[in-house]
């Protein structure tokens, strides 16, 4: 019987497992080009902005990509390593997908991609696809689920998915705001972080990403897992309800968002005899511009204008020891039956 596979076929790999860590995206510099190709792949997705179509695009492409680049791109100057010539949030994901590596060792094959930006989900997919994997683990770097975050990194993957021929099996880790592990890696990392300063904070602040109050209202869990996560690191730290405080950050627009708002919560507490804090930001689990520049920076002139005398960001798990420990679990939980256990 003759040979059915055409000689000039490609050899089959030997299957293997991969393992793709999901972030938000960055831009690739912080010039005005730059900013816009970023800005306009992000605002451009539904997931994220849920207006009228044809109404978006007149903002958008006539208001926000004419006037927000600049802007925007000075923002990111303040964060970004001139030394490695990259983002934050970049340079701390790759070594995320490095030491996860390390951690799992032969049994996967650990990547990184982008929802919005370099390395795309698209170019990062078909590598771990070239590599022999054929099952994959698209892991969202977010603990706390919601559509514009979670679910546009999933939808970003299945797009690709759409256009092979012959496409891996997958699995989506689910969001793990409550997860044992990330309760106790934050918990750890925030009381290490506030023994370490030189001031005893009245209040720490956890402060979490907003959305508009109307995601809340069409379903969205997001509001409910960032109270809940706070509420278990709070529980873990045997602290006082009122010590450790929820707020949302990073609103734009005139619709109302998730409250407080982190912004307004800075400006108001020197004023009712909160002058010493910190803050911390758990639904990031990187360092990126929302936590280095709008927290760290920002957020410090907010509170010291308004009387604040102590203040301190403290940053995310990151790729920490107890970050890693975080993601490896999650990972190792979401590729059970696929590799042997540790």
């Amino acid at each position: 019987m003759s040979d059915p596979m055409p000689k000039d076929h490609p050899p089959v790999k030997r299957p293997r497992v991969g393992v793709l860590l999901l972030n938000l995206g960055t831009p690739d510099a912080t010039d005005y080009w730059s900013m816009r190709r970023y800005l306009k792949e992000f605002l451009s997705d539904r997931r994220v902005i849920e207006v009228s179509r044809p109404v978006w695009w007149l903002i958008l492409n006539l208001i926000i990509l004419n006037t927000r680049p600049s802007k925007s791109g000075a923002a990111y100057d303040k964060i970004w390593d001139k030394q490695k010539g990259d983002s934050p949030l970049r340079l701390i994901s790759l070594s995320q997908a490095e030491k996860l590596q390390k951690r799992l060792g032969e049994a996967a094959i650990v990547d990184v991609a982008m929802r919005y930006g370099h390395p795309s989900t698209q170019e990062r997919l078909e590598a771990l696809k070239a590599a022999g994997c054929q099952r994959i683990v698209l892991f969202p770097l977010y603990p706390q689920y919601s559509a514009p975050t979670t679910a546009t990194a999933n939808d970003k993957a299945f797009e690709v998915l759409k256009t092979m021929r012959w496409q891996p099996a997958v699995r989506t880790a689910p969001a793990y705001f409550a997860d044992e592990a990330y309760i106790k890696a934050l918990a750890q990392s925030i009381k290490r972080s506030v023994a370490g300063l030189d001031f005893e904070p009245d209040l720490v602040i956890t402060s979490y990403h907003g959305m508009p109050e109307d995601y809340l209202k069409k379903g969205d869990p997001y509001h409910c897992q960032c109270v809940k996560t706070t509420r278990l690191v709070r529980d873990y730290l045997g602290w006082p309800e009122d010590k450790l405080m929820v707020t949302f950050q990073s609103r734009f627009g005139r619709a109302e968002w998730l409250k407080p708002y982190t912004d307004k919560t800075l400006e108001a507490l020197p004023g009712k005899g909160v002058k010493k804090i910190a803050v911390c930001a758990p639904a990031f689990s990187v360092d990126c511009l929302e936590t280095l520049e709008e927290l760290a920076m920002t957020g410090r002139e907010q509170f010291e204008g308004a009387g604040g005398t102590h203040y301190a960001y403290l940053p995310c798990l990151n790729d920490s020891p107890e970050g890693m420990d975080v993601i490896e679990a999650v990972a190792r939980r979401e590729l059970s039956g696929w590799i042997d256990p540790a």
